[in-house]
């Protein structure tokens, strides 16, 4: 059976990608969880399971190995039937990936002031600096435009870059900060899906 390797907490949002995108396939997996905070994921004795000492790192059983959400996301999506994970249209499965990789290099106040922590463990941090509130504003602005208004969905129907969306917003959601109403609703929405509600139902250890 396949492996995946995720942090203790799962509080990683590249982790929890890969999870839902098992459980979107419908394909069977052991999990196991790496506690990056005591440096396990640089053991010796990982060295060999975890290639690039990063998680989340999928091993298939035939023992090939891949790290990075995005490669074991896209693979998974190249090999595996089931339901999809990306849009079809060339186009709009560009335009998906885009969406994926802005948000995982931008926004980086929004990341710092706001981490995944106060999504999963409910922390409270200070009111957002000027700088956050600028990338909250150029979040929202990129989100009503990729949404057109009050889509459901990004594409017509749900993806992988729904997700990444929904993280993104709820880093402020969450924390009670001021996000537009549809925008809010959006991010709550996705929430609800059952492939995510697996993920924010782990038991997860305290900070």
């Amino acid at each position: 059976m396949r492996q995946l390797y995720v942090d203790a907490q799962y509080a990683s949002p590249y982790a929890m990608s890969v999870f839902v995108a098992l459980h979107e396939k419908g394909l069977p997996f052991e999990m196991h969880t790496v506690d990056l905070g005591a440096d396990a994921h640089k053991a010796a004795t990982l060295a060999g399971t975890l290639l690039t000492q990063r998680v989340p790192t999928l091993i298939e059983d035939d023992g090939f190995n891949l790290a990075e959400s995005s490669a074991i996301t896209e693979f998974l999506e190249d090999t595996a039937a089931g339901p999809a994970l990306y849009p079809t249209s060339p186009r709009q499965r560009a335009h998906a990936r885009q969406v994926q990789a802005w948000l995982r290099s931008d926004l980086m106040p929004i990341r710092v002031e706001r981490p995944t922590e106060v999504i999963f463990f409910g922390q409270r941090r200070a009111p957002l600096s000027a700088e956050a509130e600028a990338a909250a504003q150029k979040l929202f602005s990129a989100a009503d435009a990729l949404l057109h208004g009050h889509s459901d969905d990004l594409f017509g129907a749900w993806c992988l870059a729904d997700l990444d969306l929904a993280v993104m917003l709820n880093r402020l959601v969450m924390h009670g900060d001021a996000v537009p109403a549809h925008l809010a609703a959006y991010a709550t929405r996705q929430w609800q899906r059952r492939s995510v509600r697996e993920w924010l139902a782990l038991p997860r250890p305290g900070l």
